[in-house]
This record gives C-alpha cells, structure tokens and sequence, in this order.
C-alpha cells in the first residue's frame, strides 16, 4: 500500500509503499482510508516533541493519528488509528468509531474531531461549561479556538472573548459566535488594561488558553484578586503555542477562587472518552452537517506529503490529506 512513512524523527514523511497493517486483537478492525487531517500534535508527535510521541523505528512508522475511513461493509466512520492512518489501508479501535451522517463530506469530517477534542473537552468536562458564563478563550485564532468560540456559544456562554494573533481570523471570529476580541500583538498594558476592564464589567468566569506563555502570564495578573469576594474562576490550559513555562504569582492562587488544570492525553477519565465518542463528537458531526458548526479547511493529496508538510497555513485553516 502506499503511505506516508517518517524514517527519522524531525525529517520529512515519505510517499512510499509500506506493509499493510495486521489486525492484533479483536478490538481492532482493517479499513481503507479516505481522509485524514494534518495537525500540530501529528508533527509533534513524528518530531519527537510531544510527551506521548513514540519511540524511533528503523524501518519506519505511519504518521497520522485519526480520519475518515470506510469499513469492509462500507460504512463511512470516523475512526481513532492503532496503525498510522496516513495511508491507504489502517487498523482502528473498534471502541473509538463514530458513523458518520452521509451528508457530512469527508475533509470536513477528517477536520472537525481533534478541535473538538481540544476544545468541548475542556470546556465541558475541566471548566464545567454552564449556562451564562463568560469565557475567555486565548489564542483563539487557530483551528481549534475557532471552534471552541462556536462551541462555548452552543454550550451556553453568555459572553464570549476571543484573543489570537491573526487580525483577520479575529473579524471572522465575531460572525463565529465571539462578542468581543483583542490582540496579541499591541503592547502589553493595552492587552491588560482590555483584560481588567472586561473582568471588571463582566467577570470572567472560564478561561480556555491555547496559547501559554507571557499571555498566561498577563491573563492571570488580570484577574487577580484585591482580598474581596469573587466568583470561581476555572481556568484550563489546552495548548503551549507561546511556551510551556511560566512564572505564577501565589497571590493569584490566594486572592482568587481560581482552578488551574490541563486539557490534553492523559487528563480526561475513561469515562470522559468514552462520552467523547458516543455522544459529543455525533453531536459536533450532526452540527457540522448541518451548517452550524464551521471549519476551514486546504485539501491536498497523499503523494504531497513531503512537499507540504512544513508549509504553514494561517487564518485557522487546517490541512486534510486526500487518501
């Protein structure tokens, strides 16, 4: 079969062929692949960066974590690979199977479940989403926080600020569901004099940050308490894109009723998955279909892959490679 086969840790996929995969155990099914999307975490993981990366393999390993495949009966899934999914033939959990409506198309599909795992994950099962809350989402701008604003307006958010680097993706976000946005990029007291004054007028009550970093830094110093009542806030660190460190102030922790937890592998229940499975992501691929929940997209084939896969697209759009 043909695939995409990284060789060495940090280097470019190849377009070659490579063995089919075996099945190992009845919890595994063969099926033929149609469409799997590119992400940060699939180049992570094949560079070695992502703390669940896999060891090297001399002879080679299938990238690509999840897509859209089609079973032996024909049956359209979405499907989470035990073998690389970046390649004509794959091997899936027959527990991490979703069917898929017919009128959703595959790049769409392929698309739309790992930002809805990095963003109804955390709002639903680390923030507690309720109805009415103000939530506060940085970094916004990418794929991921593109959905988040659209799912935190289905969840309920009264009020929703999106930050992100990108102005134009910023716009976009305010016909997404986002009320009000802010960027990045100007000087840091302008930032925070925006962070203090919505806090102020409307306490932010859920943070989801894909960012990190220095903005961490300045969200946290916004929201700091002056010893008087405040309300709970949960603030849920998805993503590092600014860097993985910060310095945290003990007075944030002591002067607010502030919850600092991570959404990511590793971080959610069994159970939690279990639910992603059965119930949210058919929800989000039913919303999906039928136009209420949005994602950008570049298509490109599998024959490509060395040649795009350091191509860096902006605007929140994601690469799904056409199998």
């Amino acid at each position: 079969m043909k695939a995409a086969v990284m060789y060495q840790q940090g280097g470019l996929p190849q377009y070659t062929d490579f063995p089919e995969p075996l099945v190992q155990n009845p919890d595994e099914v063969l099926v033929s692949v149609k469409a799997v999307a590119i992400k940060h975490l699939d180049k992570s993981r094949a560079s070695g960066k992502h703390y669940s990366s896999d060891a090297p393999s001399e002879n080679g390993r299938v990238i690509g974590g999840d897509g859209v495949c089609l079973l032996e009966d024909g049956t359209r899934v979405y499907g989470l690979g035990v073998s690389g999914m970046l390649a004509e033939k794959a091997t899936i959990h027959k527990s991490r199977i979703v069917k898929l409506p017919d009128n959703l198309d595959d790049i769409t599909a392929a698309a739309l479940p790992n930002a809805v795992v990095g963003a109804a994950m955390g709002l639903k099962f680390k923030a507690d989403i309720q109805q009415g809350d103000v939530v506060l989402i940085n970094g916004a701008t990418g794929v991921t926080g593109r959905v988040a604003v659209q799912i935190a307006k289905y969840y309920g958010a009264k009020r929703i600020i999106a930050t992100g680097r990108n102005q134009q993706s910023l716009n976009e976000l305010l016909s997404l569901g986002a009320d009000e946005t802010i960027s990045v990029l100007q000087d840091d007291e302008s930032f925070k004099k925006q962070i203090t004054a919505i806090h102020s007028e409307t306490p932010i009550d859920i943070i989801v940050d894909y960012l990190w970093g220095h903005t961490a830094e300045m969200i946290l110093a916004c929201i700091k308490g002056d010893g008087s009542f405040t309300n709970k806030i949960r603030y849920v660190s998805v993503g590092g894109m600014s860097g993985d460190v910060i310095q945290l102030s003990a007075a944030n922790l002591r002067s607010v009723d502030l919850q600092i937890t991570g959404s990511g592998l590793g971080a959610w229940s069994k159970a939690q998955v279990d639910e992603l499975f059965k119930e949210i992501l058919p929800e989000m691929f039913a919303l999906a279909a039928a136009g209420k929940l949005k994602v950008d997209t570049i298509a490109m084939k599998l024959a490509d892959i060395a040649e795009l896969w350091d191509l860096e697209v902006g605007g929140g759009q994601r690469f799904v490679v056409m199998v």
